[in-house]
C-alpha cells in the first residue's frame, strides 16, 4: 500500500464536507498555498479536477464580492421586483387572515384561495389578467410572504342533540307528578349549559 500524506487526506477529507462556491475556494486556497498555484500539480496530488483549481482560485480573488454577486443572480421574485403588487396583495388578503391560534409562529393562515387572491387584485386593483403570473405562482408567492392558505372553519352553530327531546319529556313527566303531589314544592331555576358540540377556528382557542 502506497504512503499518503495525512496532511493531504485531511484537505481531501475537508473538501469532500463542502459544496459550490466554498468547496472550489478551498480548493483554490490549497492548490495556491500548497501547489503554488498549479492546477495540475494540485489534480495530481489531491485528486481535484484541474478545471474546479483554476475556477476556485478565480474565486478566491475575487472573494467576497463574487459570492454577493452570485447571490444577485437568478430571476427576482414577483412581490421584491415590484412592491406596489406587494402591498396590494397584502391589502387584499390581510382582512381575511387570522394569527397561529397557539401563537407557536408568526404564519397568518387566510380563508381566501390563490384563485380568490388573483382575482381580486383583477377586479379590485385593476391589474391584467394576462399580466399577472399562475394561480400556481400565486400560491408560492403567498407562501414566501408567510400566509398559508387554508379555509378557516368558522364556529357552528348549537344544533339539537339527539337527547334533546328525551331530556324535555323526561322533565315535563317529573313536572306532572310534582304538581299533583301538594306536598311537593317545585321550584323553577332558569340555568345556562355550556355546551362544546362541533369545529371552531382557533381550535376553539382565544389568543390574549
Amino acid at each position: 500500500m502506497d504512503w499518503e500524506d495525512p496532511q493531504d487526506a485531511l484537505l481531501r477529507a475537508a473538501a469532500r464536507e463542502m459544496t459550490g462556491w466554498t468547496r472550489r475556494v478551498f480548493i483554490g486556497e490549497v492548490t495556491v498555498r500548497l501547489c503554488d498555484g498549479n492546477a495540475r500539480r494540485s489534480e495530481r496530488r489531491f485528486g481535484w479536477g484541474r478545471e474546479t483549481a483554476e475556477k476556485g482560485m478565480k474565486e478566491r480573488e475575487l472573494g467576497v464580492l463574487y459570492a454577493a454577486d452570485g447571490a444577485k443572480r437568478g430571476r427576482p421574485r414577483t412581490e421584491d421586483k415590484d412592491p406596489r403588487f406587494a402591498a396590494h396583495l397584502r391589502g387584499i388578503v390581510e382582512p381575511k387572515t387570522q394569527a397561529d391560534p397557539e401563537l407557536k409562529s408568526t404564519r397568518q393562515y387566510t380563508n381566501m384561495t390563490a384563485a380568490e387572491v388573483r382575482q381580486a387584485l383583477i377586479e379590485q386593483k385593476g391589474y391584467s389578467e394576462e399580466l399577472l403570473p399562475s394561480e400556481r405562482t400565486f400560491r408560492t408567492i403567498l407562501n414566501r410572504m408567510n400566509y398559508r392558505l387554508k379555509r378557516i372553519q368558522k364556529a357552528k352553530p348549537l344544533k339539537k342533540t339527539a337527547e334533546t327531546n328525551a331530556i324535555f319529556e323526561n322533565i315535563q313527566a317529573v313536572r306532572a307528578e310534582a304538581r299533583s303531589d301538594p306536598k311537593t314544592l317545585e321550584i323553577s331555576i332558569d340555568t345556562k349549559a355550556k355546551v362544546d358540540l362541533g369545529e371552531y377556528s382557533r381550535g376553539g382557542k382565544k389568543p390574549e
